[in-house]
């Protein structure tokens, strides 16, 4: 049953990330323009994150933030809106004009078919952790490294920053031990209000 969900999940992954890429190849290369455009960097911010079972990996998201940003990153952590080992600021002054409108639309995102499609993520599940946010981790938490992350998952259609760092821990092990094809199904379903609604995003 395992080998079957999995096998599914990965042909899934494949062909939806394959056939998005193909379709949004236009789109991204418009945004990745306006990005250029708005503020001084590269279109595309690349950034270790931390897969399946621990094993770093290149995540990819349209930059929303001056191409300085991570500099900056120390001296505000004490500015952060979330609890735990999660640094995130509402009003963040670091995020571009159209950073911003990519962050509410979950535009930013989209990047992470490659991702999908070359198998360190998937298109449901936990989101994957910054190095930094790892090393803070109990044993309870490293459990979200047991399958792969995830472009979309419980925690995105469920309030996303609008929930605590502990509420977002449970939701994570809950589709860990739960998940399935109908669960899978159901939460990309969910995730479309979801986005549109903005709830949550910044």
């Amino acid at each position: 049953m395992v080998k079957s969900y999995q096998f599914l999940k990965r042909l899934t992954d494949i062909a939806v990330s394959l056939l998005c890429i193909i379709l949004l190849t236009p789109f991204f290369l418009a945004i990745a323009i306006i990005i250029r455009i708005d503020s001084k960097g590269p279109a595309v911010f690349r950034q270790i994150r931390i897969g399946q079972d621990g094993k770093p990996f290149l995540f990819f998201k349209f930059r929303t933030m001056r191409y300085d940003a991570e500099k900056l990153k120390e001296g505000m952590r004490h500015l952060s809106d979330m609890e735990g080992p999660i640094f995130k600021i509402k009003r963040d002054p670091r995020i571009t004009r159209i950073g911003r409108f990519l962050r509410r639309t979950s535009i930013d995102e989209f990047p992470q078919l490659f991702n999908v499609l070359k198998g360190d993520m998937t298109l449901i599940g936990p989101r994957p952790p910054l190095v930094e946010e790892v090393r803070k981790y109990g044993k309870r938490e490293m459990r979200r490294l047991s399958v792969k992350p995830g472009m979309t998952g419980l925690w995105q259609v469920s309030g996303r920053n609008d929930i605590s760092f502990l509420e977002w821990m449970e939701l994570d092990l809950y589709y860990i031990e739960h998940r399935s094809i109908t669960l899978d199904i159901n939460i990309l379903i969910r995730t479309i209000p979801a986005v549109l609604s903005c709830k949550g995003a910044y």
